[in-house]
Protein backbone atom coordinates (compact mmCIF):
# COMPACT_ATOMS: atom_id res chain seq x y z
CA UNK A 1 0.00 0.00 0.00
CA UNK A 2 3.20 2.38 0.55
CA UNK A 3 3.77 1.83 -3.35
CA UNK A 4 0.53 3.05 -4.20
CA UNK A 5 0.74 6.04 -1.93
CA UNK A 6 3.61 7.25 -2.94
CA UNK A 7 2.25 6.58 -7.07
CA UNK A 8 -0.47 8.45 -6.03
CA UNK A 9 1.51 11.11 -4.64
CA UNK A 10 3.78 11.29 -8.32
CA UNK A 11 0.59 11.42 -10.22
CA UNK A 12 -0.77 14.47 -8.39
CA UNK A 13 2.52 16.36 -8.60
CA UNK A 14 2.33 16.09 -12.33
CA UNK A 15 -1.41 17.17 -12.49
CA UNK A 16 0.01 20.13 -10.11
CA UNK A 17 2.31 21.20 -12.23
CA UNK A 18 -0.12 21.54 -15.35
CA UNK A 19 -2.50 23.89 -13.29
CA UNK A 20 -2.16 27.34 -13.79
CA UNK A 21 -2.13 29.75 -16.92
CA UNK A 22 -5.23 31.82 -16.24
CA UNK A 23 -4.35 35.63 -17.45
CA UNK A 24 -5.82 38.69 -15.03
CA UNK A 25 -7.35 39.87 -18.86
CA UNK A 26 -9.68 37.42 -20.38
CA UNK A 27 -8.98 39.14 -23.96
CA UNK A 28 -5.32 38.59 -23.69
CA UNK A 29 -3.99 35.24 -24.66
CA UNK A 30 -0.30 35.01 -23.24
CA UNK A 31 2.01 31.71 -25.15
CA UNK A 32 4.84 31.59 -22.13
CA UNK A 33 2.32 30.66 -19.70
CA UNK A 34 -0.37 27.66 -21.61
CA UNK A 35 2.67 26.49 -23.82
CA UNK A 36 5.49 26.59 -21.02
CA UNK A 37 7.62 23.20 -21.28
CA UNK A 38 7.07 22.48 -17.57
CA UNK A 39 3.02 22.21 -18.47
CA UNK A 40 3.68 20.46 -22.25
CA UNK A 41 6.54 18.41 -21.27
CA UNK A 42 7.47 17.84 -17.78
CA UNK A 43 4.21 17.39 -16.33
CA UNK A 44 2.74 15.02 -18.35
CA UNK A 45 5.96 12.57 -18.37
CA UNK A 46 5.17 12.85 -14.32
CA UNK A 47 2.00 11.67 -14.45
CA UNK A 48 3.30 8.66 -16.82
CA UNK A 49 5.88 8.10 -14.39
CA UNK A 50 3.44 8.21 -11.77
CA UNK A 51 1.26 5.65 -13.50
CA UNK A 52 3.81 3.41 -14.54
CA UNK A 53 4.67 3.59 -10.33
CA UNK A 54 1.36 2.32 -9.87
CA UNK A 55 1.86 -0.66 -12.56
CA UNK A 56 4.95 -1.68 -10.72
CA UNK A 57 3.32 -1.64 -7.44
CA UNK A 58 0.15 -3.20 -7.93
CA UNK A 59 2.10 -6.13 -10.78
CA UNK A 60 4.80 -6.81 -7.77
CA UNK A 61 4.72 -9.76 -5.71
CA UNK A 62 4.96 -8.92 -1.48
CA UNK A 63 8.27 -10.38 0.21
CA UNK A 64 6.89 -13.74 2.27
CA UNK A 65 8.67 -14.30 5.43
CA UNK A 66 8.66 -18.38 6.18
CA UNK A 67 9.55 -17.92 10.16
CA UNK A 68 6.38 -20.59 11.18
Amino acid sequence: YKLLAVGFVIIIIGFLLMVGGKSPDPNTFNEKEIFSVRRITIAPLVVLIGFAFEIFAIMRKPRTSDKA
